[in-house]
């Protein structure tokens, strides 16, 4: 896949003869890999504002386990796809941690076509993530430039208020909306009221808050 390429993939896992193996067959796939033989090793060196990536993660490992790394990164608003890897004692953790939204599991042994269309699924998920959070900025970005009776304005035609309405909440003339809503829907950067509405609407469902 091509949004594979720009995206870096991060191998956890303590055993270094499977490590060694996983980083030859995807780099043999043109991917760009990372290798960590600990969750704190990884942790180490990890950095928020480092990129987006996936993560192929042991789920059972010496020290802090790949089921406690993934709690740790989700605490700190990390939203990486995560692949577990797991013996066969260990499918019903992920199957657990898959429902609380890690990606995918794979079970030992298991083939190289499985691991290939599982990173590409979750390099896909992150490239799609990377999307969102980049025009969610874009959003915040425009939201930031709306004076205050701009603001008021955008929350009432979100909520489907005509413009006789929206001047009558505001103690306003109709043309004065009129002209405050076309400079709030210039300044968002959108031509009709659904993009409008569209926008913003992602924009709060990525943040998780209201504007």
């Amino acid at each position: 896949m091509t949004v594979a390429k720009n995206i870096r993939i991060h191998i956890v896992d303590d055993d270094e003869a499977f490590r060694d193996s996983l980083l030859w067959l995807l780099e043999s796939h043109d991917y760009s890999i990372d290798c960590h033989d600990s969750a704190e090793g990884f942790l180490h060196s990890y950095r928020p504002a480092q990129g987006t990536g996936c993560l192929i993660l042991d789920i059972r490992m010496p020290g802090m386990s790949g089921l406690e790394l993934y709690d740790e990164l989700q605490a700190r608003g990390n939203t990486w796809p995560v692949i577990f890897i797991t013996g066969h004692g260990d499918v019903p953790m992920a199957v657990q941690a898959v429902k609380r939204g890690a990606h995918d599991f794979l079970e030992k042994p298991f083939n190289q076509e499985a691991l290939l269309a599982a990173v590409d699924s979750a390099l896909a998920s992150a490239a799609n993530q990377a999307q969102s959070a980049q025009e969610a900025g874009q959003c915040e970005a425009r939201l930031a430039t709306l004076t205050t009776r701009e603001r008021e304005v955008l929350e009432r035609v979100i909520e489907g208020k005509m413009n006789k309405i929206i001047a009558d909440d505001l103690g306003i003339s109709i043309k004065t909306v009129e002209a405050h809503r076309g400079k709030m829907m210039d300044k968002m950067g959108v031509r009709s009221i659904a993009d409008l509405v569209q926008t913003v609407v992602a924009y709060r469902q990525q943040k998780g808050r209201g504007i």
